[in-house]
């Protein structure tokens, strides 16, 4: 174990968290009206289900000056706020390393003094049919202003890409290029948030390194004419 420890941090040097909406077989759905989590200022009507559950909760943590909630403890309240909103995908948690689930949950650990930095990502896919979707642009504004108010995150250090016709346009090659330039400017002691906001999807794996025989895939706005995100283009590219 201790070996297979040494060698993920020379492989992956950050440690990494990740929250996913669903299972790997489920669908992460969205959310008709938000204020049905009762987010201060919410930025739209629709919104993401993983997203709306998970800033209730730590909005709620914030504002509590009590025992602070655990990485352990703030998944479950998440699937529990689902699971009661009618809602059967299970949100998961992921690390780079073993971790201590029982530790503080904070997008910013205590002991990262560096600069902020956060990609964000929504894509409706407007005027898809089907496929469009109503809450990934109000997901990007309602966890953009939760890491700026709660966080700390500042402006000039939040790349955002949404098809809004005011953003970056989340075209496959805008946000492998905002990932590579996240990666470049970033150093020891840094934090960096990536938050996603749309489809996703699976291909059949093409270099034989998946155990079910797929790749999962993020779904970029121009995905019909210059394909989706492999799961090994991310890792590559934002990881590795």
């Amino acid at each position: 174990m201790e070996d297979a420890i040494e060698q993920a941090k020379k492989t992956i040097p950050a440690e990494i968290h990740m929250i996913s909406g669903c299972r790997d077989e489920q669908t992460s759905a969205d959310v008709s009206n938000v204020n049905s989590f009762q987010l201060p200022d919410p930025a739209g009507r629709a919104g993401g289900a993983l997203t709306s559950a998970l800033l209730n909760v730590t909005y709620k943590d914030e504002e509590d000056t009590g025992k602070d909630l655990s990485f352990q403890e703030t998944l479950l309240r998440v699937r529990d706020q689902l699971k009661g909103k009618g809602f059967s995908q299970i949100p998961q948690l992921s690390s780079s390393r073993p971790m201590d689930i029982s530790k503080k949950f904070d997008i910013v650990p205590d002991n990262m003094h560096g600069t902020r930095r956060a990609v964000m990502i929504g894509i409706n896919y407007v005027g898809d049919n089907p496929g469009e979707l109503r809450g990934c642009h109000h997901d990007v504004l309602n966890m953009k202003k939760y890491i700026m108010d709660v966080h700390g995150f500042q402006e000039e250090n939040i790349t955002v890409l949404m098809d809004d016709g005011e953003h970056i346009p989340p075209t496959r090659e805008n946000i492998l290029g905002a990932y590579r330039k996240i990666v470049a400017e970033s150093e020891s002691g840094d934090v960096v948030f990536c938050h996603y906001s749309g489809h996703g999807g699976k291909l059949r794996d093409d270099n034989g390194d998946e155990e079910d025989g797929f790749d999962e895939t993020l779904v970029p706005r121009d995905y019909q004419t210059a394909g989706q995100i492999r799961d090994d283009a991310l890792y590559d590219t934002l990881v590795a």
